[in-house]
């Protein structure tokens, strides 16, 4: 099973083995580490994030070579237009795909001081927070979980905004007003109003080769419904506006009963245009909701907005 090397990927690749094994009691899986371009440009300094597939290309090509029978993916990282030789097996139970601003003084946006530092380096989070409140500064911050964090402590951020599921995951957040003990800082949760999330946020997936049918057969056991047709509205949405995961797109689908509703937005990464659409359907048409939403926004500008977005 392919994995990025980064703690993080390993923890949830270790997840997604323990949820596989709840439907395949007889599994047996050893996790290869593979090192992305991601990575490495997480590791080094001031350099341009060019291009799509930055975290899972190396393992794409791992798993076309026969190197590893199938990968855990991140699908909020995982490019819409992956090689048609690959299929997605599994998407597993969603994690919180919320984001968390955590700050040094506690509160949430509207709590920051005028001028307020506030370190992502993702256009679409940038674009939110500068849509709610113009006045913030948003500082570029890049690095692990830990590495951010460590800025917030050490260096002049007012609050630095992450993915809810990775620090769950990571042990380092258990759902209340803090982190663990050993980490300094306070945690609001940035509701779906405040900022929606990434495409396929808090999602993991177990890709395979289009013709391992048999593993991918066993492997589909432990695939959630719910959680599948949400992140195919979401992904088909982010298709339809032929964007990558580094642009200022959100999109959060959810599902109830016999309804799914998703919810988009495509914004000016200086966050003076914000476009929002909505629309719902059935599971069974997740795919249609996605790119008729997309049309949507794109009839309302959002071609324009995404052409203008900084390479990052």
């Amino acid at each position: 099973m392919g994995s990025r090397r980064s703690p993080l990927a390993m923890r949830q690749t270790e997840l997604a083995i323990a949820e596989l094994k709840r439907h395949l009691p007889g599994l047996e899986a050893e996790v290869v580490g593979i090192s992305t371009r991601g990575d490495r440009l997480v590791e080094g300094a001031n350099v341009a994030w060019e291009g799509k597939g930055l975290f899972t290309a190396e393992l794409e090509r791992a798993l076309l070579a026969g190197q590893v029978d199938c990968c855990v993916h991140s699908l909020k990282d995982l490019p819409v237009d992956s090689p048609p030789e690959l299929c997605l097996a599994a998407v597993l139970r969603r994690g919180d795909p919320r984001d968390l601003l955590i700050t040094r003084e506690g509160g949430g946006l509207e709590s920051l001081p005028a001028g307020a530092r506030v370190g992502t380096s993702s256009l679409r989070r940038a674009a939110q927070l500068l849509a709610y409140r113009p006045d913030l500064v948003v500082v570029p911050v890049r690095g692990n979980v830990e590495t951010r964090l460590a800025r917030l402590g050490r260096e002049d951020l007012d609050a630095v905004v992450l993915a809810a599921a990775g620090l769950e995951r990571l042990g380092i957040w258990a759902g209340g007003p803090a982190l663990r003990e050993g980490y300094d800082g306070a945690v609001h949760v940035l509701g779906p109003d405040e900022m929606l999330p990434a495409p396929g946020q808090g999602a993991l997936a177990v890709q395979v080769r289009a013709g391992a049918v048999q593993l991918a057969a066993e492997l589909r056991q432990a695939s959630d419904e719910p959680t599948e047709a949400a992140v195919r509205a979401e992904r088909a949405l982010l298709k339809g506006l032929g964007g990558g995961c580094r642009l200022p797109i959100a999109a959060l689908g959810r599902v109830w009963g016999r309804k799914l509703e998703l919810r988009g937005l495509v914004g000016a990464a200086d966050g003076r245009t914000v476009l929002r659409g909505r629309r719902s359907g059935t599971p069974a048409e997740a795919e249609a909701i996605g790119l008729t939403l997309a049309r949507e926004l794109l009839a309302a500008g959002a071609g324009a907005l995404l052409a203008q977005a900084p390479a990052q």
